[in-house]
């Protein structure tokens, strides 16, 4: 209840003062818009208020703000001391900046906690070793980031994949964006929501062994490891949030063993999969601010990307490596009085990579939000996983300043005078070892460029290709490329692309292999999330909601599987599939693991997780 109180007395004081900028609206459900738009009405509605430092004291600030529940902030909006505020905001404008603000679904907090749910597991024997036996943690089973399950470890062959029937499924309650990559260790599966749940389940029948409510939702995938220094605690499961804080609880209970803050900044987040590596984590910093700071009443832009190495028994920090190094400073005033600051931007949004023979650490970087562009944006960076020292970068498109809302005529003094490509590098590079042990790491961008790098030379380019084709003065919005990345065996990476299709290329030279449609003919699908392969088969899916399996060989396909659709749920939730476009599938010790419905930004809404075996 203190939280209650401060927040009514600190919301009563902006009353005066925050008068939001809006025309009412047809509203429209917000499950239907990406849960990015909250940020938007809130830098358009309400920043000019609640993020004017001279109003510090009287409103709450953003930071503030987002420790409320979703319900707590529509309530303020609608019934509470913000009503006359929000009565020039659709409905739907104040549940999606309720929904951004808090990082949490409305009715998360009560329908989400396992407690709560019909499908408990009747025990909740000793965890295993989980550094034995098949496993699938974070964004990889491997620490390079080639998200290749060993035959081994799939527990499935190729002759097999055709016999795939779905075991059971688990919905999310009241979540619309299944975006949560599974982990799989010790026969269990950890996977995190956009409600601000992360899961236990056992793996072969979806019961739930426990549930832990993270302060926002939590995208990318957990990691299981040993746990030192703590009585009574073996294991640990590690994830981050949409609030930039990142968790280590005990993996065999559930139980909070401590919290971390990475990032101050009230829009940083963690979108992508912190790296466990020999006792140690490496977290990805993101942030939200480039989606609307062509506000003109929004102080554009002070976010920076960056990679934190932590303690994983401690949640101590070892270092912090910042993609822009230098603190932005004040640089104009722009048409409306609001300061601006440069340099900013260059989010991390992809899970870190590990190069255990060098000792480095390899991820890359996204755009800048100022101008000039920073130099190590659009980038591959290698940093000493030791100290964070900067070893070397490879960028792949200099001058890349973007922000949404920058082109035609919504165009504002905030934005840069050329807005840029947006040609972030959002997919974890690749390490991979050659015949004859040349290594190379590989990574790709939205517009369909592939390069592989010599990480012995400072990153020096060893070969470039293409994974689609985008004619001159394509725009942006239809531009085919790579975002969330490939899968690679021992001869070939497999990307699919925004565009539609998958690719193969030969990995010592970038020769083009085959490419595979998979829309069918007239319609566009994209088919930008993560690969993943076993021994002769490479599984990709789309935001037409299908997962298909192709073989390694030629690309021709072997199964596929259409879950844009309800289903029966473990957990007896209702649940639906959709657009699958960021993760892909998890497999480990003869199961499948993937999440269906991604609605963060645009495509069909879902909140199902779908767990496939062997008939």
């Amino acid at each position: 209840m203190k939280t209650d109180f401060r927040f009514v007395a600190l919301v009563s004081l902006a009353v005066p003062f925050c008068l939001l900028r809006a025309q009412d609206k047809a509203p429209r459900p917000v499950q239907s818009m990406g849960t990015e738009s909250g940020f938007a009405v809130f830098q358009t509605k309400c920043m000019s208020c609640h993020g004017n430092p001279t109003m510090a004291g009287r409103v709450p600030d953003p930071a503030t703000l987002r420790q409320l529940s979703p319900e707590k902030i529509y309530e303020a909006l609608t019934t509470g001391p913000m009503k006359v505020q929000g009565q020039s905001l659709a409905d739907g404008e104040k549940r999606m900046l309720a929904v951004f603000m808090s990082g949490r679904t409305f009715g998360s907090a009560e329908q989400g906690d396992a407690k709560n749910m019909p499908n408990d597991c009747a025990a909740n024997p000793p965890m295993a070793d989980p550094s034995e036996g098949a496993r699938w943690n974070g964004w990889s089973p491997d620490v390079t980031n080639s998200r290749y399950q060993t035959a081994q470890g799939a527990g499935i062959t190729a002759d097999q994949v055709p016999h795939l029937k779905l075991k059971w499924a688990f919905g999310y309650p009241t979540g619309v964006s299944a975006f949560g990559q599974p982990a799989v260790a010790a026969g269990r599966v950890f996977v995190g929501s956009d409600i601000g749940y992360v899961y236990s389940l056992d793996a072969k029948t979806g019961c739930v062994y426990w549930s832990y409510q993270a302060k926002g939702n939590v995208r990318g995938g957990p990691s299981v490891g040993p746990v030192k220094g703590r009585e009574g605690v073996k294991y640990g499961v590690f994830f981050g949030d949409a609030h930039a804080n990142v968790y280590g609880v005990d993996a065999q209970t559930g139980q909070e063993l401590w919290t971390k803050k990475v990032d101050d900044h009230f829009v940083a987040r963690i979108t992508a999969s912190p790296k466990l590596y020999d006792g140690y984590l490496y977290v990805p910093v993101s942030s939200s601010e480039e989606f609307a700071a062509a506000n003109l009443d929004y102080p554009c832009c002070t976010s920076r990307g960056s990679v934190v190495k932590l303690n994983a028994s401690t949640g101590e920090q070892a270092w912090k490596t910042y993609v822009v190094p230098e603190t932005p400073k004040p640089t104009r005033k722009n048409s409306r009085g609001v300061q601006q600051y440069a340099p900013a931007g260059a989010s991390v949004w992809n899970s870190p990579t590990i190069d255990e023979k060098r000792h480095a650490v390899y991820f890359g970087t996204g755009d800048s939000e100022t101008e000039p562009a920073a130099k190590m944006s659009d980038s591959v960076m290698a940093v000493d996983m030791k100290t964070g020292k900067v070893l070397w970068y490879y960028q792949a498109q200099a001058g890349d300043a973007f922000l949404g809302g920058c082109t035609g005529p919504e165009k504002t003094d905030n934005c840069p005078t050329e807005n840029g490509p947006d040609l972030d590098i959002g997919n974890s590079p690749v390490l991979h070892s050659l015949p004859g042990g040349k290594s190379i790491v590989v990574a790709g961008t939205k517009d369909g460029k592939v390069f592989a790098l010599d990480p012995d030379k400072k990153g020096a380019v060893v070969w470039q290709a293409k994974v689609a084709d985008n004619p001159p003065g394509t725009p942006m919005f239809r531009l085919s490329g790579i975002v969330w990345g490939g899968a690679f065996d021992e001869k070939a990476a497999y990307y699919g692309a925004t565009g539609g299709g998958i690719t193969a290329l030969q990995l010592t030279t970038g020769e083009k292999l085959w490419h595979k449609d998979l829309a069918e003919p007239g319609k566009r699908v994209n088919n930008g999330a993560a690969a993943t392969a076993i021994a002769g088969v490479v599984f990709i899916a789309g935001t037409d909601g299908k997962l298909h399996a192709l073989a390694t060989g030629d690309g021709s396909e072997i199964w596929s599987y259409d879950s844009s659709r309800s289903f029966d749920t473990v957990n007896k939730v209702e649940a639906k599939g959709g657009s699958i476009a960021s993760i892909g599938p998890t497999i480990a010790n003869g199961m499948l693991f993937i999440g269906s419905g991604y609605g963060v930004i645009s495509g069909n809404v879902g909140n199902v997780l779908l767990a496939f075996g062997i008939e």
